[in-house]
């Protein structure tokens, strides 16, 4: 164990301080209990009173360092860390040979990792826990005043992984359907929670081509007096036509997405519903 990184407190049979720095830039501390009674400190042991005073908390996440702003998009289209892991999974996903079950299970594994991102870019609020064991936490609660919205059919499918994480969520939809001759889009039914102006709306739409479907969506989402700040778009693909159109539309608006690639898997949703 390095002397500078981890220190370990048990008091009696009561907790332990966990204190963890990472990279010199994230810190976190939390209380557990144990049956032990011991003290680690590099290669020190110390006698421990009953009672110590809980360190102080501090809470650097760099969430927005781990995003990747994507150059000519504006300061608001991020990507997801780029990891061997989330590359394997799109390659998965446009394999022309992957199994539907394969490509579901594996979409689903993308979808949370997108929706995780997401969330990580509503507002939290402080709070203060009491522990089992009688241990007073400092930690983070998301402010209330969220919502979840799906562009059918495809953005259907991230649903299951937003309410995986937020189980309590409250969630709308919005069918545009292209025209077939035109390829207009155009909206067919719309429902929201009533209360959405006042709050923020994760938009759900996996696969981004042209960027018009999305572009009709917020525009109703704005008709409900929603804030184009106030809306985080969740994609698993988009295209560079796609992100230049949404981006110039809204440039206020967050967009996060998994890749930026000319060719996007448009197979997506018929393959994952299993209607291809």
């Amino acid at each position: 164990m390095p002397q500078n990184n981890h220190t370990l407190i048990i008091t009696g049979k009561v907790s332990v301080y966990f204190c963890l720095t990472l990279g010199g830039t994230q810190k976190l501390t939390a209380c557990y209990h144990f049956r032990s009674t011991v003290v680690i400190s590099g290669h020190h042991a110390l006698p421990l009173s009953p009672c110590l005073p809980r360190p102080p908390q501090e809470f650097d996440l760099g969430v927005e360092s781990q995003l990747q702003p994507v150059e000519g998009f504006g300061p608001y289209f991020k990507l997801i860390p780029a990891t061997g892991q989330v590359k394997e999974l799109q390659t998965i996903i446009r394999d022309r040979n992957t199994s539907r079950s394969d490509f579901k299970f594996y979409a689903d594994r993308l979808i949370r990792l997108v929706v995780e991102e997401g969330l990580n870019q509503l507002p939290y609020s402080d709070c203060t826990i009491t522990t089992p064991v009688g241990c007073q936490y400092q930690g983070l609660q998301f402010v209330k005043g969220n919502c979840g919205v799906s562009i059918v059919r495809s953005g259907e499918a991230m649903e299951q992984g937003l309410r995986s994480c937020c189980r309590s969520i409250r969630l709308g939809k919005i069918l545009v359907e292209s025209d077939l001759e035109t390829h207009e889009a155009r909206v067919v039914y719309a429902k929201f929670p009533d209360d959405i102006s006042q709050r923020k709306v994760l938009l759900m739409y996996p696969i981004m081509s042209s960027g018009n479907t999305v572009i009709k969506a917020v525009n109703v989402l704005q008709e409900h007096a929603v804030e184009e700040e106030n809306i985080i778009l969740l994609n698993l693909f988009s295209t560079p036509a796609a992100a230049r159109t949404i981006t110039s539309a809204f440039p206020r608006m967050h967009i996060l997405t998994s890749e930026v690639h000319p060719v996007a898997p448009n197979h997506f949703g018929q393959k994952y519903f299993g209607t291809d």
